[in-house]
């Protein structure tokens, strides 16, 4: 398990998102990423979450709507990598995969691409 400070996370997180692909990051709109941890024994165990309304099921968004969230459980990102390394590959393949999700790709699709 790897522990860093919740600086030195949030950092990382920052890196890994400006360092994905344009095409990927400049079509999000309306959408907070954030950070928490998943209470324990919560089941299933997940690396991130994202709750809203995908692109091929969303409406045209109103005044004051809410943003659409992508959510990074840093305790189960942490408890799966034994150096940062590890933690910043795990965290950019969590945030492609929920992304992806935005997009409208269901988990089986997110499989196929390796984005699981």
């Amino acid at each position: 398990m790897v522990r860093i400070a919740d600086d030195e996370f949030e950092r990382l997180v920052d890196d890994v998102f400006d360092g994905l692909p344009d095409d990927m990051v400049r079509p999000l709109e309306n959408v907070a990423i954030l950070i928490a941890d998943q209470p324990p024994g919560a089941r299933p165990r997940l690396y991130g979450l994202y709750t809203g309304h995908p692109l091929t099921r969303r409406g045209v968004y109103g005044f004051g709507e809410l943003p659409d969230r992508i959510t990074l459980f840093r305790n189960n990102l942490e408890a799966s990598c034994e150096t940062v390394e590890q933690l910043r590959a795990r965290v950019r393949i969590t945030l492609v995969h929920e992304i992806g999700h935005y997009f409208g790709l269901d988990d089986a699709r997110l499989q196929e691409l390796g984005w699981a």
